[in-house]
């Protein structure tokens, strides 16, 4: 019995030994290049650049890598580039993902490196700003590929860097983002094993990772309503089929959905209703009243019921009323819960604690913000990081929110994301060999 847990003792002793060589290794050369990603971050966060129009972007980080030695591709999903590091040896094949688009906001920030950039969105011209932090993914990828390359002789398989256009949401009539990505086929030739991709949080402190097993972001599934009456004289509405009346109810009980239907101690949810259109004067009942919204869910179980429960909620009221109605769910691009593997996330607990400090890796609350990593999740196991960008002298209520004209990120906050991304991807190659 001794000699068969020998072998056992060593390798994990030997695991051990070289994780702690791989990381104290990262951390040496994240410090000598901190300088590089934060001159890169500079760069692309004063010319941004709005979703599927990021082609000044695309270049940027294709020079990069491929002055990395590494073989890329470009033109994916629109204006993506991908590119692929092969160690040579055999292995899992790991991607790894940082968005490129900004958004169509006015900077208000005194920086030296601000955007003054513009472009145009539905035909108009608009300022652009990186408002997200896509900034700084990228540059942290881009890190953390420099990285990656240069210990190509410490990896066992390979490593996929994704930089996606698109993640805000492709323009009208357009397709785009991740799952324009999967489509096209970028987790296959070579298959990806898992995925990790990281946010930048105006309003964690620099230093800090939070990370969530299961559902950590919500899926977004646009709806419409159109609820169509019989429009009369407003001194007269017994004449009338009211659409005004009948959506006031129609939106006080998709709420009851929420409050009356899901178990709100498992996983929260939102039904939203954003836009009313319906009517033109003060004394006109008209003949149709349009309702635009937003669900928000944490698991499938909710999401489905959800689907079932607002055709029902709506058709019932709108019978009762006399009115008849359309129903448009989803309404558009909607993306699934952005679903961090169980097995995955407790394999990479450790990497989170080595690399940030124990009392930095916080369990987050689940947030029903949507990102389109969560197609990347259905197709591979994969995992979604929160790292901080607050100064951490800075209150949190002082703190600019995500897509403001006022949102910063300290560059320190960036080294911790290089680092994080360079651990994860060895220690998951160290792991399953």
């Amino acid at each position: 019995m001794i000699k068969a847990a020998l072998p056992l003792c060593c390798s994990v002793l030997y695991s051990c030994i070289a994780l702690a060589d791989t990381s104290s290794w990262v951390d040496q050369k994240a410090n000598e290049i901190e300088s590089d990603v934060i001159s890169w971050r500079h760069q692309l966060h004063q010319h941004p650049e709005l979703s599927n129009r990021e082609f000044q972007t695309a270049k940027y980080v294709e020079k990069h890598l491929r002055e990395l030695g590494l073989e890329v591709q470009t033109g994916v999903a629109k204006t993506g580039v991908v590119a692929i590091l092969d160690s040579g040896k055999p292995g899992p094949t790991i991607g790894l993902r940082a968005d490129m688009d900004g958004l169509p906001v006015q900077e208000q920030n005194d920086l030296a490196w601000r955007s003054l950039q513009f472009g145009e969105l539905n035909g108009k011209k608009t300022p652009v700003m990186h408002a997200c932090g896509h900034d700084t993914h990228m540059a942290m990828l881009m890190g953390a590929a420099k990285i990656l390359t240069d210990m190509k002789g410490d990896l066992r398989g390979k490593v996929k860097f994704i930089f996606q256009p698109a993640e805000e949401g492709a323009p009208v009539g357009e397709e785009g983002g991740a799952k324009l990505m999967v489509k096209e086929g970028v987790l296959k030739n070579p298959d990806v094993d898992v995925i990790f991709g990281l946010h930048i949080n105006s309003q964690t402190d620099v230093g800090t990772i939070r990370y969530r097993d299961g559902g950590a972001m919500a899926a977004v599934d646009p709806f419409k309503v159109v609820i169509k009456g019989k429009q009369a004289h407003g001194a007269y509405p017994w004449l009338s089929v009211d659409p005004i009346t009948t959506s006031a109810q129609v939106i006080m009980g998709l709420q009851t959905i929420v409050s009356r239907e899901l178990s709100l101690i498992d996983d929260a949810a939102v039904i939203t209703v954003g836009s009313i259109h319906g009517g033109n004067r003060s004394n006109i009942i008209p003949n149709e009243v349009e309702l635009v919204g937003t669900i928000r869910t944490l698991n499938p179980k909710a999401r489905e019921h959800i689907y079932e429960a607002l055709p029902r909620k709506v058709n019932a009221i709108a019978e009762s009323m006399r009115a008849e109605v359309e129903i448009a769910l989803p309404n558009g691009d909607n993306y699934p819960i952005t679903y961090n593997d169980h097995d995955l996330t407790k394999q990479m607990l450790p990497t989170l604690n080595r690399t940030a400090g124990e009392k930095n890796v916080v369990y987050s609350k689940p947030v029903t913000g949507a990102e389109d990593f969560s197609f990347f999740q259905e197709e591979v196991p994969g995992l979604y990081l929160w790292v901080g960008g607050k100064p951490v002298d800075v209150p949190v209520e002082a703190a600019p929110a995500h897509h403001t004209p006022e949102f910063y990120v300290d560059d320190s906050g960036m080294k911790l994301g290089v680092r994080l991304l360079a651990n994860l991807t060895l220690d998951y190659m160290e792991q399953n060999q």
